[in-house]
C-alpha cells in the first residue's frame, strides 16, 4: 500500500459520529474518506462499489446489527474491520464477539473532546485504522485441541516443577484471538501465565472472563498480589501495569499505575523485564502479534537470563509488528506458527 493513501469506509447511523470519525481520518493524510453509510445495506453497496481499504464499523445499527453485518461481510468479502465501540459492560461483550467474528480492532467512540485535544483518542483512532488497513484478515480456523496434562505435573518433585516455572505471554492488535488460540490447548495443570494484551479498563474483565469459560485452565483479571499458580493464567488489567514478584519459591504480581511505557499501560515490557530479573529460567515466553515494539527488548532480556522465549510467525499474524521488532533485536530463539506455541511454551524445558 506503499504510495497509496488509505482508503477508509465509515459505517455509523449517527450523523454527527460520521461526520466526527471523517474529521479526524482525514486529518491524517495517508487516509482518504471515500464514503460513508448509515446502515449495513448501504454499506453493503458501497463496498462492492468503492473497494475500501478498511471499513469502521458501529455494533448497534438499524435494519441490521453490527455483528450480523461483520459475519456475513467476512464469509462473503472479507476486508480490514476496526469497530467502534461503547465502555459499558455490553459494548465490551460485543466487541470482543466481534473480535472473534474477524475483526481486527476496535476503539471507543470518540467525542468533541477528542477533536479540541482534550484527549489523545483521535492519534489511536488513526493510528489503529492504519494498521487495520496493512493487516491481515485471516480465515477463521476451528478451535485447537486441548493438549495432553502438562509432563511431570502430577506430585512430589514434579508438583514443585510446576509451581517454579512460568510461561509469560505478551500481545497486541490480533491477540485477543491468538491468546485464546493458546490458552485454549493448555491443559488444567499448566505451569501459572502471566499476560500482558493491550487492552482498556473493562475490556480485560470481559475478556478474562470469556477465556475462563473457554478454557481449561482457570483465567482472571490480575488484582494486586495475586500468586502466580499452576492451572491458572493472570491478565494485567487495563490501565495498569503488571510485573512479577518473588518471596521464597512462590510467585505472585505486583498490579500498579505508572506512566505509560513505549506508550502502554499495561506495557509487555514491564513484565517482561521482571520476568528476566526474578524468574530467569524458569520462564517460557512468547510474543504474539501485534503492532509497535512493545516486548520486545523485554523478550531480549529474558533471553538473555536464560529464559526460552518463541514468536508467532508472519504467516498467522494478524499485524507482524511486535514479533518482527522481537526478532531484529535477538531476543527469540523459535519463531512458530500460532497453532504450534501452545506445545512448544508448554513442554520445553
Amino acid at each position: 500500500m506503499s504510495g497509496k493513501k488509505i482508503r477508509a469506509l465509515i459505517v455509523d447511523d449517527s450523523a454527527a459520529m460520521r461526520q466526527l470519525l471523517s474529521h479526524i481520518l482525514s486529518s491524517d493524510p495517508e487516509i482518504e474518506i471515500v464514503g460513508t453509510a448509515s446502515d449495513p445495506f448501504i454499506a453493503r453497496e458501497k463496498i462492492v462499489s468503492l473497494s475500501p481499504d478498511v471499513i469502521t464499523l458501529d455494533v448497534e445499527m438499524p435494519r441490521m446489527d453490527g455483528l450480523t453485518f461483520l459475519e456475513k461481510l467476512m464469509r462473503g468479502r472479507p476486508t480490514p474491520v476496526v469497530m467502534v465501540s461503547s465502555l459499558t459492560q455490553a459494548g465490551c461483550d460485543v466487541t470482543l464477539r466481534a473480535l472473534e467474528l474477524g475483526a481486527i480492532d476496535y476503539f471507543a467512540k470518540p467525542t468533541f473532546d477528542t477533536l479540541n485535544g482534550v484527549s489523545d483518542g483521535a492519534d489511536l483512532i488513526i493510528e489503529k485504522v492504519k494498521a487495520a488497513a496493512r493487516a491481515r484478515v485471516l480465515p477463521k480456523t476451528a478451535p485447537a485441541r486441548p493438549l495432553a496434562a502438562a509432563p511431570s505435573a502430577l506430585s512430589g518433585a514434579a508438583a514443585y516443577q510446576l509451581t517454579n516455572r512460568i510461561i509469560a505471554i505478551g500481545a497486541s492488535t490480533g491477540g485477543t484471538e491468538a491468546i485464546r488460540e493458546v490458552l485454549s490447548q493448555l491443559p488444567a495443570n499448566s505451569p501459572g501465565i502471566v499476560m500482558v494484551l493491550h487492552m482498556p479498563p473493562g475490556f480485560t474483565a470481559s475478556y478474562a472472563k470469556r477465556l475462563d469459560s473457554l478454557c481449561n485452565i482457570r483465567v482472571k483479571e490480575a488484582e494486586n498480589g495475586d500468586r502466580v499458580l499452576p492451572g491458572h493464567a493472570l491478565l494485567a488489567p487495563g490501565s495498569f501495569h503488571m510485573s512479577l514478584l518473588k518471596s521464597g519459591a512462590e510467585y505472585s504480581v505486583r498490579v500498579a499505575e505508572g506512566p505509560p511505557v513505549n506508550r502502554h499501560r499495561p506495557s509487555v515490557d514491564v513484565l517482561f523485564d521482571s520476568c528476566a530479573a526474578l524468574a530467569g529460567r524458569n520462564v517460557n515466553a512468547a510474543i504474539l502479534t501485534g503492532m509497535g515494539d512493545d516486548g520486545a527488548r523485554g523478550l531480549r532480556r529474558m533471553r538473555d537470563a536464560g529464559a526460552y522465549t518463541v514468536a508467532q510467525d508472519e504467516a498467522t499474524c494478524v499485524v507482524f509488528g511486535m514479533p518482527k521488532e522481537a526478532i531484529a533485536q535477538g531476543g527469540v530463539q523459535d519463531v512458530l506458527p500460532l497453532q504450534c506455541i501452545a506445545e512448544r511454551l508448554l513442554t520445553h524445558k
